[in-house]
């Protein structure tokens, strides 16, 4: 059988001693998992290793861990795929983050994960007096939130959120993808008054930084960052809710710039996200100025980029993306379903005007040149 060499965070905060790392040997087969080496150890080697687990077949989440410095479920990760990214070092496997250690490999899941699941009201709240017998909803108005509904709650997310290293306070991907999984429900009786909760906290839906962690880690496919997109787009787009955290005005600024400009002008994006004609905004541009001013004493700002910002060539076929995304206004569950029959992605001619792109930057590339802005 393969020898595997397991690299195990070990931390008893009742001990009083610091975190240490421990080294073991185990003997498995290449298809079993990192949770079979986990026990193999505690069974042969040290009984004192604290480990969490249950179901073994990546349905109770409860064996979440860090291993080789990403979150996932240790009874879902192959020995020899942790291996093979390991390359020469030792397997790591260390307790998630972003959350207290209760001891070795078991973190405690209260504080940062169902503390903020509760935050959400995860309950349907219809509205009107409840049937004489049960809600009786179509089976395709559920396909909204079939994602969703696909959490098992193993914290990978809350594990991985760059968001809640920087604010722990942030509501965090788990909460907020459940959040959706009420909002997109026909069931539930208080969609705006959910959505506007989550756009006036200052940690919640607009606290996401687009860091893609949670997307990446998530063993389910449930891909926490869209939904809160998806909370987003319903709260602008659904209920034209006007936040206090202007993330409405930093949605509707960000779109017509890349639209108008095909790159981010950062001066007025933060101009338009403010308001220039709300006295808040006004207030909040002048406490952005000394950051403005040390911006043009290092040289990273001049008075040209300042006021004229640059326009990519091609932008006719950037708005050419926006109109078809106008024209696929109703939104898919690719989780359950792709793009509908007879209606494809682009049409011929953009399908021609991209392969013609991509040569033109296969030669550049070639020849040591490339086009930075058609290429964007």
């Amino acid at each position: 059988m393969p020898d595997y060499t397991l690299k195990i965070r070990r931390y008893d905060p009742e001990s009083g001693e610091p975190p240490r790392w421990e080294q073991h040997e185990v003997e498995l087969e290449d298809h079993l998992s990192v949770l079979d080496g986990l026990l193999q150890t505690k069974d042969r080697k040290d009984g004192s290793l604290a480990v969490r687990c249950s179901c073994r077949a990546a349905i109770c989440g409860s064996c979440g861990v860090r291993i080789n410095g990403k979150a996932g479920l240790a009874c879902n990760s192959k020995i020899s795929d942790a291996a093979a990214k390991a390359g020469d070092e030792p397997i790591t496997v260390e307790p998630m983050g972003n959350m207290p250690v209760i001891k070795d490999l078991i973190t405690d899941m209260e504080s940062t994960h169902w503390k903020k699941f509760r935050r959400i009201v995860p309950w349907l709240v219809p509205e009107g007096p409840p049937p004489e017998r049960e809600y009786i909803v179509p089976a395709e108005s559920m396909v909204d939130v079939t994602q969703t509904m696909a959490c098992i709650q193993c914290g990978a997310c809350v594990s991985d959120c760059l968001s809640l290293e920087a604010d722990p306070d942030f509501i965090g991907p788990a909460a907020l993808a459940k959040a959706y999984r009420f909002v997109g429900d026909p069931r539930d009786g208080q969609h705006e008054e959910r959505l506007r909760d989550l756009a006036e906290d200052p940690h919640g839906i607009y606290d996401c930084t687009h860091c893609f962690s949670c997307v990446e880690v998530c063993p389910k496919g449930v891909a926490p960052m869209d939904q809160i997109m998806r909370l987003r787009r319903k709260a602008t787009h659904d209920y034209s809710i006007k936040d206090q955290n202007n993330g409405q005005r930093h949605e509707a600024a960000f779109v017509n710039i890349i639209k108008k400009k095909g790159t981010l002008d950062e001066r007025k994006l933060f101009q338009d996200s403010m308001g220039t004609l709300r006295p808040e905004g006004e207030l909040e541009l002048l406490k952005a100025l000394p950051t403005g001013l040390r911006g043009f004493m290092r040289g990273k700002v001049t008075i040209k980029t300042a006021l004229f910002h640059h326009k990519l060539d091609g932008v006719k076929n950037l708005n050419r993306i926006y109109d078809h995304a106008e024209h696929h206004r109703e939104e898919l569950n690719l989780y359950i379903q792709g793009e509908p029959e007879g209606e494809p992605l682009e049409t011929e001619e953009l399908a021609k005007e991209k392969a013609a792109i991509g040569l033109a930057a296969n030669r550049g590339s070639s020849d040591g040149t490339s086009d930075k802005g058609e290429s964007s």
